[in-house]
């Protein structure tokens, strides 16, 4: 009783243990827990960012899906060794360009093939008619560097003839092969497409011809009032005309009938199926098509350099090099894009790659050529040969008899095929007036 009437110094009871709870243990302290929760929590930090950024919805995930979707996923991508190799081959011998020329050919084939794929997912954002025209200009994006390569070489056949060769493989081969494998697919029935915008493109080519005839009839029947400055100055006035007709004609697409070009068929299920073909996102669909673009013109210039190599190595026509080779390398992308839309049954898209890319080469490319000509001092003309001139009339003639109904099956497709195996045939065996002049 004594001793709980005094605790001892004043505290409460209870306060000597809890001085003895605080006060530091005897010994030497232990080492600081917190640093070394602090280090592991870093280390830890850095991985889990490393495995954050290379996530699927990161930027560097992003990066890493669209470089294995783009490269690594097509099969044809095999073959994009063979462009390195041409490069190779081109340095290390001059004796060999028949081997730099088939290098560049094949190493070319996958990356407009690729080009074709980027503008497809380039397309799914923008809608079937901006996207068809998106496939038209990406398309011929081959065409045209190999063309501005060969002009500044002073290779003027080449360039006409490869873009003649170019609109002759739209119109027969690819739209052809688009028509024969949908007629196929959907074999129970015809394919049917908008037949407005077939007839005015008809009416562009048939424009076309009107402006590649007339320097071609001038030149042959000797009319002209200055022998061989004439036709060169009908040209360019001519090309200057076609192309303000071709930016008409996109207004009148896009802007003022826009309504005329829309697809036929539920536009719902054409939405879903956009929907599931998007792999990559717009801008790393527009990151490829610069890219590709940059790599398929330093090829090109090997390419152009081999043509004349190639011709004697392989003995074959220049003309058919240019007619018939090139453009089906040329036309890969769109071989490939107008095919796999005409087995899903989207004609108007069919269309729009294939024939709308042999209007823009005849309405715009080929006028883009003459210019571009007649600023580097080059009488690049629109007179591409009597030969040439009436395989082209004959050519959109055929075709324009082919679209008049709307519809399409695979035997209408297999006549277009045929008809370009004869002209191919007949490139073989034409000679080049001017092969020597040029």
């Amino acid at each position: 009783m004594m001793g709980a009437e005094k605790p001892a110094l004043g505290f409460p009871a209870g306060a000597e243990m809890d001085e003895l709870e605080l006060a530091p243990p005897a010994g030497p302290p232990p080492p600081p827990p917190r640093k070394m929760h602090s280090l592991d929590f870093e280390h830890i930090g850095s991985l889990a960012a490393v495995a954050e950024s290379l996530a699927p919805g990161s930027k560097w995930g992003r990066a890493l899906t669209s470089v294995r979707v783009v490269i690594f996923q097509a099969k044809i991508n095999v073959l994009l060794p063979f462009g390195p190799l041409a490069i190779m081959l081109h340095y290390l011998s001059r004796k060999h360009q028949g081997w730099v020329f088939l290098f560049s050919l094949i190493g070319i084939t996958p990356l407009a093939e690729r080009l074709g794929y980027a503008t497809e997912q380039l397309a799914c954002y923008t809608g079937p008619t901006v996207g068809g025209l998106l496939n038209a200009t990406f398309g011929n994006a081959t065409e045209m560097i190999i063309s501005i390569y060969a002009l500044k070489n002073g290779m003027i056949r080449v360039v006409q003839q490869s873009l003649l060769g170019s609109i002759l493989s739209n119109m027969l081969l690819v739209l052809g092969c688009a028509f024969f494998a949908g007629g196929l697919v959907h074999s129970d029935r015809d394919q049917v497409f908008n037949k407005a915008s077939a007839v005015v493109n008809s009416g562009l080519l048939l424009m076309a011809v009107l402006g590649l005839m007339f320097p071609a009839v001038l030149h042959f029947t000797h009319s002209e009032a200055q022998y061989g400055k004439s036709e060169v100055a009908l040209s360019r006035f001519s090309s200057c005309i076609m192309l303000v007709a071709y930016a008409s004609y996109l207004f009148f697409q896009l802007k003022s009938h826009r309504s005329m070009y829309s697809p036929i068929g539920d536009e719902e299920e054409a939405i879903e199926d956009e929907e599931d073909e998007k792999e990559i996102t717009q801008w790393e669909a527009i990151c490829w098509l610069f890219i590709l673009t940059i790599w398929i013109s330093v090829l090109s210039g090997y390419l152009v350099d081999a043509i004349q190599g190639a011709s004697d190595s392989l003995n074959l026509p220049v003309a058919f090099i240019s007619v018939i080779l090139l453009p089906i390398v040329g036309n890969a992308a769109e071989h490939a894009s107008a095919i796999m839309f005409a087995m899903k049954n989207k004609l108007d898209i069919t269309l729009g790659v294939a024939i709308g890319s042999s209007t823009q080469i005849s309405m715009f490319v080929i006028p883009f050529c003459v210019v571009i000509g007649w600023m580097m001092g080059q009488e690049m003309d629109l007179n591409f040969q009597l030969f040439e001139t009436a395989t082209l009339f004959i050519t959109v003639l055929v075709v324009a008899f082919m679209l008049q109904e709307g519809t399409s099956n695979y035997f209408k497709g297999l006549m277009l095929i045929l008809c370009y195996l004869i002209v191919g045939a007949s490139f073989f065996v034409h000679v080049d007036p001017d092969a020597n002049e040029n």
